[in-house]
């Protein structure tokens, strides 16, 4: 029987990868970093931002809410999947040498000593810090008459038509606690008089908090000045009694599950897809339990109730100190608007390009342009291409990917507007983009109904590419207009994260495109492209290639140098060619905010190499990959990192660099952040920090900062803003 065309093309994408990669040589185990233990560590120096006395204190709570909400992720994934491989009986050591039992244990012990350090910085820092501004969490007790009216009549209006208890006891199992839900656990006692009555009584019943619907910080009448708040539990815990009519409450305590939430798919090719998806998504709700957060007054007899019915271990149970799930501090911080307790603002600053041209067209068919996001403005340049291209009489199609899309996205309303006026739209909506798989199927449906071409992708491969091609009919010839990104179609994220993409014109970059979408819709084979790189094709091969030449410069006694900027840098392969780099006299910077798996600056293994780490107000998003090549510099920009699952597993696309002048703006970047004396920190060969900077005999740098200011003067805003400290104190808190 033939294979389906879908596994063909996969077989065709990655036969090259795998017959051309050298012999996939591992570094020996004590000379490779753990990718969770590393995660952690990306996590700590995120903490660490919260722990800044120079950072304003509302960005520090969000820091520190950010923390909290990179562990549940870390959770419902990274720890969950250790915990499948436990359950499989996987003994076998992964390539850092850690079975994943001694890993389990070792990030159970890391993550308490984080969590403690966190809590120690809210409660003894933050909170009396925020008090002294005017900012309080109130408990009830510590309520006024008429803010404790307030909260009553919200409980009657609000809350109470939607807390639902239930009775745990010989007739009632034990419910299902829902995935980062906010729970109360109350110890009842029965008044005479039901008994006596004969009717049913429980001694334990369970309460889900209506975060969802709900704000968890309810603000309460003050005076002038303040800003008072009580916690959604809370509210609920004072006003019980109004719900356990005839019992006494003994005891109520807040509680939170998190789950495994991951979406193993081993997908069938002659399946449908969204089926597949959504049947995941709903077995998501039930899986297995793999963190316990409570509070340090839970009884043991209530504790080891939850270890039984949740089949909890030892290393899942994190006892708290008075606040469960600092991630909804997220809430408070948008609650407020204190402008002098946050970041100095920094709206994004338009496109010269774009902005000097009668179209987003006329301003791309002059010379490529390089977009960064968010100190540019997103919606200004991506936005308005596609929306202009969903309007223009003269373009004929539109084909674009889309990996992760907000539920109200502008990009994929315009493309549905496009469809509606007759346009040929092809849309290559990826479904299993991880915690956003609903809003893609929403609009993949809505984009069907509209008449766009929808398809979900490869079955065995996540298209994690981003790529947008505009076919525009001019005089007597079709023009193909190309953008490129290392960032998602995402009006929201392109505010919080910083990435690199370009809009070009150029026929080589056309054709591919036209190439790589022929490939993605209808399965084509693949063909040789002219300037882009596509995993798992030829990524990995592409970049060793350039890794070699280095090498072969260096051992000529030529200067060789690469700088690499990424997400993450995990795949063991990889990490070893970089290792063998090196030592041939190459010099070599990384830039990875992210998991590091390299051990830098060990002598006879790693001199040459350095990574920094910067972690500051946008989440650094982009990768780069530049290798000075003897002077003829090739500079690329890609949505794949070195990891296993860009490299050999997804659909990615890296491009490089051909207008000049834009590849030198890139590079500009690449040293400004290698020199960020403020928020880069240099990594050393465990993974910790042994420098945040601030060297004396050098003057502040802060990289995003400088970059806003360059963003600035290039388009020439005046009076946007007045220039940003780098330091970025506002006041002596």
């Amino acid at each position: 029987m033939p294979l389906p065309l879908s596994e063909t093309v996969h077989k065709e994408l990655t036969k090259k990868a795998d017959t051309d990669f050298m012999s996939r040589i591992a570094p020996k185990p004590e000379d490779i970093l753990n990718r969770e233990l590393s995660w952690l560590a990306f996590n700590e120096r995120v903490l660490e931002e919260a722990e800044d006395p120079a950072v304003p204190l509302l960005e520090r709570v969000k820091f520190l809410a950010i923390v909290s909400s990179n562990w549940d992720e870390f959770f419902m994934v990274r720890v969950a999947g250790i915990w499948r491989q436990i359950d499989a009986g996987i003994t076998q050591p992964g390539p850092d040498g850690h079975t994943p039992r001694q890993l389990l244990e070792r990030v159970s012990q890391r993550i308490h000593e984080l969590a403690a350090r966190q809590h120690t910085l809210f409660h003894a820092v933050l909170e009396p810090q925020l008090n002294a501004q005017g900012i309080f969490i109130l408990k009830p007790e510590q309520l006024d008459e008429a803010q404790r009216d307030f909260v009553l009549d919200y409980f009657d209006r609000n809350l109470l038509p939607l807390v639902t208890p239930l009775a745990v006891d010989t007739g009632h199992p034990f419910p299902r606690l829902g995935n980062r839900a906010m729970v109360l656990m109350a110890e009842l006692e029965a008044e005479e008089y039901l008994e006596e009555e004969k009717l049913p009584v429980s001694q334990l019943s369970i309460i889900h908090v209506p975060t969802r619907v709900a704000t968890r910080f309810l603000r309460v009448p003050s005076i002038h000045g303040h800003q008072v708040f009580v916690m959604l539990e809370d509210v609920v815990r004072m006003h019980l009694p109004r719900i356990f009519h005839g019992y006494a409450i003994k005891n109520c305590q807040a509680l939170r599950v998190t789950r495994d939430s991951d979406l193993p798919m081993d997908e069938d090719p002659f399946e449908d897809l969204m089926k597949t998806v959504e049947e995941h998504l709903r077995s998501r709700r039930r899986g297995a339990a793999v963190r316990l957060q409570y509070e340090n007054g839970l009884s043991h007899t209530l504790l080891d109730t939850l270890i039984e019915e949740l089949e909890l271990a030892p290393e899942d149970l994190y006892p708290t100190d008075g606040f469960t799930a600092f991630s909804d501090l997220m809430q408070l911080y948008g609650q407020l608007d204190l402008p002098h307790l946050k970041d100095q603002a920094m709206p994004p600053v338009p496109v010269p390009q774009i902005e000097a041209a009668p179209t987003v067209f006329d301003a791309i068919a002059k010379n490529d342009i390089l977009l960064h996001h968010p100190f540019q403005s997103f919606d200004d340049s991506v936005v308005r291409f596609v929306r202009e291209a969903a309007e223009d009489p003269k373009v004929l199609a539109i084909k674009m990917t889309l990996y992760r899309v907000s539920r109200n996205s502008p990009i994929a309303a315009a493309l549905e507007r496009a469809a509606e006026r007759g346009k040929q739209v092809a849309a290559i909506v990826e479904l299993r983009a991880r915690f956003d798989e609903e809003a893609n199927i929403a609009w993949a449906r809505r984009l069907e109904m509209a008449g766009v071409h929808v398809v979900y992708g490869m079955p065995a491969l996540k298209t994690h590419g981003k790529a947008c091609l505009v076919i525009r009919q001019e005089q007597n010839t079709i023009k193909r207009y190309c953008h490129l990104s290392t960032g998602n179609y995402n009006e929201k994220t392109s505010r919080l994260y910083s990435d690199l993409g370009i809009f070009t014109a150029r026929p080589a970059f056309g054709e591919d495109l036209s190439n790589l979408f022929n490939l993605l819709t209808g399965y084509t084979r693949p063909p040789q492209f002219n300037r882009l790189i596509l995993a798992p094709q030829n990524f990995r091969k592409a970049l060793i290639d350039r890794i070699d030449r280095e090498c072969q410069h260096a051992r000529n006694g030529l200067p060789a140098r690469m700088i690499l900027k990424l997400n993450a840098l995990v795949d063991p392969p990889m990490i070893q060619k970089l290792y063998e780099a090196g030592q041939s006299g190459v010099q070599i910077d990384l830039i990875v905010r992210g998991s590091c798996c390299i051990r830098p600056g060990v002598p006879g293994l790693s001199d040459n190499i350095r990574v920094v780490s910067i972690i500051d107000r946008f989440l650094e998003h982009a990768r780069v990959y530049h290798f000075t090549n003897n002077g003829s510099p090739e500079t690329l920009l890609s949505s794949g990192d070195l990891m296993q699952r860009n490299l050999d597993h997804r659909v990615e696309v890296t491009f490089p660099l051909d207008d000049p002048i834009v590849a030198a703006e890139v590079v500009e970047l690449l040293e400004l952040q290698l020199n960020d004396t403020v928020k880069g920190r240099v990594l050393g060969s465990e993974g910790q920090v042994i420098r945040r900077g601030l060297d004396p005999g050098k003057p502040l740098l802060r990289s995003q900062s400088r970059t806003y200011e360059h963003g600035l003067l290039a388009s020439g805003v005046k009076n946007l803003t007045q220039k940003l400290p780098d330091t970025m104190v506002i006041e002596d808190i």
